[in-house]
């Protein structure tokens, strides 16, 4: 499996993927991180399926490396997993993605980001949800399995086991929690562009060009990053 990693980001090349390519998959705010970590002081990332705005399945699974990648970013050092809220709201099966899709997504998890994600709820999803989980489910290996977990609001037992992963004040009310959060594409896109920066500190590509990511709103006012070579001193 690490072999195959190494050769999977040897030519995915996953760290050199930047915000300004995969901004316009992020309009909607399918796939975010959230600004509140759980319990653990895990990273979380936000699903929202309902909210799709692309039809490239190669560029939808760029945009969730990108996340993936910056999600493990900005872990603190006592933690190394992250997860996942999903929000079925306005999940129909039009708008969810297709099989191959699916499997893909639960293969890059699986084969190259072993035990990153800790826990996965799938909040109220909908009753027609079922026959794709039926076929999505034999994809999975016992423990990606096992860290699924499907809440209803009206299931106590389901409510109460992700609130102890998440404080109340923290949820987001699409979830049964207090916080009121709205998805701001402007302000992510510069949040994520300074990522973009620290991400490039990280890996040495500050050695070889420095890139001002000024790209921060989407497609209206998305200009390429200004990129400097370094300088002689």
């Amino acid at each position: 499996m690490l072999e195959e990693t190494i050769k999977w980001r040897s030519t995915y090349k996953p760290e050199e993927i930047r915000w300004h390519e995969v901004a316009v998959e992020g309009e909607t705010g399918k796939v975010y991180r959230a600004s509140f970590h759980d319990r653990h002081g895990r990273t979380v990332l936000i699903l929202r399926p309902g909210k799709q705005n692309t039809t490239s399945l190669d560029n939808q699974l760029r945009h969730l490396v990108y996340l993936i990648e910056n999600a493990i970013l900005n872990l603190p050092e006592t933690q190394e997993q992250m997860a996942w809220l999903i929000d079925f709201t306005g999940w129909t099966l039009s708008t969810s993605v297709p099989i191959k899709s699916a499997r893909d997504t639960i293969n890059l998890l699986q084969n190259h980001y072993p035990e990153r994600l800790a826990i996965a709820f799938l909040y109220n999803p909908p009753r027609i949800f079922e026959a794709f989980w039926k076929i999505v489910k034999y994809f999975m290996d016992a423990k990606t399995f096992q860290k699924v977990k499907f809440v209803y609001p009206k299931n106590t037992e389901s409510v109460e086991l992700m609130r102890s992963y998440f404080d109340e004040e923290n949820l987001p009310t699409e979830f049964g929690g207090k916080a009121v959060l709205e998805y701001n594409h402007e302000e992510f896109s510069k949040q994520m562009s300074q990522d973009d920066i620290k991400s490039a500190n990280l890996w040495g590509f500050d050695d070889k060009l420095q890139c001002i990511g000024n790209r921060h709103s989407g497609s209206d006012v998305a200009p390429e990053p200004v990129c400097l070579a370094p300088s002689a001193s």
